[in-house]
């Protein structure tokens, strides 16, 4: 059996000790680095290059969500895996968009946890539906749950989602779309607050991965309209 390269990062040093113990029983897996902050573990992820990375989604110094970003952004193969007590469905929707391969609950059976690390181990993508507390494996599920955060959007944020992850700054956003750079930042900051994101790096990176996911911020969504 192949060994699975493991990373895990959370903030709870009995979580850490806890995962640790029940991957080492296991045939087929070692735990090459246990992180207790965001920093270690994306650095962690850079020099070893584990299999997959087993993070709390609230870790301190840098997210889940931004550490996923910064792996997808440096082109890093690691598969990511959010391990969390409870998630809501506004952070799953976030987790998919992101491009996690898993959403495994804390208090799930220890061979649930296990089995679904070797089914990520083989490329599959596991994420709980929204307000059911079971894995599931279907990519047509997994698609529509990251779909689901665009619909907090209005059609203007979209436009301008697409746009910053084209690279364009807030001047150049408002030159295409004829509106004041002002504008543009009060958009902006409605976006983070609807999806409880805090910058365009994140922002980019969802939207690249809507795009690759079916790209459903298409070039009709540029169309220009009043505000």
């Amino acid at each position: 059996m192949r060994c699975t390269s493991v990373v895990i990062a959370d903030r709870h040093p009995v979580v850490l000790q806890g995962l640790t113990s029940v991957l080492e029983a296991q045939n087929g897996f070692k735990v090459v680095a246990c992180c207790s902050n965001g920093m270690s573990c994306i650095e962690a992820i850079r020099n070893l290059t584990p299999d997959i990375a087993v993070i709390d989604i609230a870790m301190p110094g840098l997210t889940g969500l931004e550490i996923i970003t910064i792996a997808n952004s440096e082109g890093l193969s690691t598969r990511v895996v959010f391990f969390s007590a409870m998630v809501e469905d506004r952070q799953l929707a976030l987790s998919a968009a992101a491009g996690a391969y898993g959403v495994i609950l804390k208090d799930v059976p220890l061979e649930t946890l296990v089995q679904s690390l070797r089914e990520i181990a083989t490329g599959q993508r596991l994420l709980p539906l929204p307000s059911v507390n079971h894995v599931i494996s279907s990519e047509q599920k997994n698609i529509a749950i990251a779909e689901s955060v665009l619909t907090v959007l209005t059609e203007r944020e979209r436009q301008i989602m697409r746009l910053v992850s084209e690279g364009l700054s807030n001047k150049q956003i408002g030159r295409r779309l004829n509106i004041a750079d002002g504008t543009i930042k009060q958009h902006l900051h409605h976006i983070y607050q609807k999806l409880e994101i805090n910058n365009r790096t994140v922002l980019a990176a969802l939207a690249i991965s809507h795009n690759e996911r079916g790209g459903f911020l298409e070039d009709r969504a540029l169309s220009v309209h009043c505000d």
